[in-house]
Order: structure tokens, then sequence, then C-alpha cells
């Protein structure tokens, strides 16, 4: 891709990210460390559970929601942090075997009124297994170097 900064990311431009293919041992060894509820992290436990069989942690899908979008490569060269997520939301079950990929869609994109080398972008990013079903919704807000004011400080 290209190098984008904060003036390339224009209202409804979507980016659409490559798949990753969850395993019954990355969601485990994630859980084990970061989410060890039983739906999680034992098979036969989760089998007795609302869920029917393991599932992954939803804090597991969002980092992967936003590893696939670093993959993408559009904020590589823009990218000077974010200040926050709102609207999380976990809308099915993601399992051993599923592929996720996500799209992420720019929704509001604000230059700094007091750092002209920068701007704010609101992002909506979904989510969706190999079937389409939606897994995952959130927004994401970015902070964005302008053309020609890469600072190299957040």
């Amino acid at each position: 891709m290209t190098e984008l900064f904060f003036e390339d990311f224009t209202i409804g431009r979507t980016f659409r990210t490559p798949g990753v293919t969850l395993t019954q041992t990355g969601i485990v060894d994630f859980a084990l460390i970061y989410d060890a509820q039983p739906f999680h992290i034992d098979e036969e436990a989760a089998r007795h559970t609302i869920y029917r069989g393991l599932i992954a942690s939803g804090f597991q899908v969002l980092g992967l929601t936003f590893r696939m979008f670093l993959m993408t490569g559009a904020i590589k060269d823009c990218s000077l942090g974010g200040y926050g997520i709102d609207e999380l939301r976990w809308h099915a079950p993601v399992r051993p075997g599923d592929t996720i990929r996500a799209e992420v869609e720019v929704v509001e994109q604000k230059p700094s009124v007091s750092k002209p080398d920068r701007g704010q972008v609101k992002m909506l990013y979904r989510t969706f297994n190999q079937t389409g079903d939606l897994v995952q919704s959130f927004v994401g807000y970015h902070i964005m170097a302008r053309h020609g004011g890469r600072t190299g400080a957040a």
C-alpha cells in the first residue's frame, strides 16, 4: 500500500483485512494468560455452557482484529497512536477453526486545532467469520500525521 496520511482517511473509505484462522491451541494459550474462563480453556467444561463448546476470548478477537488492520499497511506511515475504543460489542462467538477478517471504515475525520501536523480519525471496525456473520464491532479513535507533518512523537 502506498503511504497514507490523515488527509487520505476520507469519510466512507473502507479497508479490508486478510483473514486469520484461530486454532484451539491458540485460543487456550491466549486465555490461560489473559482470560481463563472455563469456556475459553477447557473443552469439556465449555460443552456444558451456553456456548456448547470452546470459544475464543473477545479480547483475543479484539487484538487480532487490530493486528489484521495493521497488516493492511494503512497506518504504518501515519499512526501517532490512539486515544480510545467505544461501543465494543461481541455479536457471536468465535470458535476453533473459524477464520475471521475485518472491515474498517472511516466515519469521522477532524484536523487538530492545536497541532496542525496531525488529525483525529474515528473508525468503525467490524469483524466477520468465514460465513460472513458479524462477530465483533467497535469504534476506534486514531491520531494520524498529516502529509509532511510526521513528528515521530504522539
